[in-house]
């Protein structure tokens, strides 16, 4: 198959690719670096010409209101050039939970984009992935001091970005779900758990101060961001973080 990966030189992109290529797929990758501009359609009829399926990896530059618009302007014009393209799959990445949390911007704006996706005119794929391991240190950051840590007890089942590409991979060469397919990783969390094994592996000695009111995941309620039944990545925390 041929497979244009739009956002294909990203953390989860790159990989998406090389698993694509080492499968016998022709998976090319396309980004504003190659001259790909989703916004402004760039290049974006030229980047889908042909192809079998397309994947859209790209992600918006905040993650705040503009989420909402950026990702309306980037799918119409995606969908519109594959559609003139005649690409048969249309696949995009989003997140578990991401329609049970309407306080948060950018989940809304990931909810439009999978709207947006399953009412279009292109057979599609929707692949829910759980928080990504590679980003705990960004959730560390966030509400850092030299001295605490704070984030809420909210439970988080993280998954490795590598599982993540592969899952991906293997439902971009397959027929479209017309649905979603959730996946994540072996093991739940309470984020703030989580927080103390990065920080101990790390050998770093700040202290992880159980807070519900700190940082983004605060008002997610319950634990809407794992899911049981979702497909069971290999990958544990433990064995990431060695």
């Amino acid at each position: 198959m041929k497979i244009a990966v739009i956002g294909g030189t990203g953390l989860i992109g790159s990989q998406v690719v090389k698993n694509l290529n080492t499968a016998g797929h022709e998976a090319v990758p396309h980004s504003k670096s190659t001259g790909v501009d989703i916004i402004s359609g760039q290049g974006l009829d030229e980047a889908v010409a042909g192809a079998d399926a397309v994947v859209n990896l790209t992600n918006s530059p905040t993650f705040d209101e503009a989420s909402l618009a950026f990702f309306q302007t980037s799918m119409d014009n995606l969908l519109a050039a594959a559609h003139k393209g005649g690409v048969g799959h249309f696949v995009i990445l989003s997140i578990v939970g991401t329609d049970q949390v309407p306080e948060l911007d950018y989940y809304r704006a990931k909810a439009l984009q999978e709207k947006i996706l399953a009412a279009g005119p292109i057979p599609y794929s929707i692949v829910r992935a759980t928080q990504f391991m590679d980003f705990m240190d960004a959730v560390l950051s966030w509400t850092a001091d030299a001295d605490t840590v704070r984030l809420p007890a909210t439970p988080i089942q993280p998954i490795a970005s590598k599982d993540v590409a592969a899952a991906v991979a293997e439902v971009a060469a397959g027929a479209p779900l017309n649905g979603i397919r959730n996946i994540a990783g072996p093991e739940v969390f309470p984020l703030d758990e989580l927080g103390r094994i990065t920080l101990s592996h790390k050998g770093d000695s700040r202290t992880v101060v159980t807070d519900p009111t700190a940082g983004m995941f605060a008002v997610v309620k319950g634990d809407v961001l794992t899911d049981k039944n979702a497909r069971l990545s290999p990958t544990h925390y433990a064995d990431w973080l060695s």
